[in-house]
């Protein structure tokens, strides 16, 4: 069963792939800021644990749901990007690329 996503609100937009330098070597997106300041309005209310917001994300042809989590010293969220999508679409820290973001409705409780 597959989670339903918040009618009209997709989001894309292009953001540069980086490494997390902690132990576990984490790989993210920092979302634009006008990106994280519309999520941020339109999440406000029905935000989870820490602020997460859950969405569902595709990069080139892989689609996969997460969260978003804010980050306050950056002003914005953060898109974590597992090894397998990484690998899947041949993305390399440093390069830009390619998001489509669509908020998960918060009323469905399989997303």
């Amino acid at each position: 069963m597959t989670s339903s996503t918040v009618p009209g609100v997709t989001f894309r937009f292009s953001a540069e792939l980086w490494r997390y330098h902690g132990q576990a070597a984490w790989f993210f997106v920092t979302l634009p800021f006008d990106v994280a300041d519309d999520i941020e309005e339109i999440s406000r209310p029905v935000q989870r644990g820490f602020g997460s917001v859950r969405v569902r994300v595709t990069v080139g042809s892989t689609t996969w749901s997460t969260s978003l989590f804010p980050d306050t010293k950056a002003e914005s969220y953060l898109l974590p990007v597992k090894k397998a999508v990484r690998t899947a679409e041949g993305l390399q820290e440093g390069a830009p690329m390619e998001v489509s973001l669509d908020l998960v409705d918060p009323a469905d409780p399989v997303g």
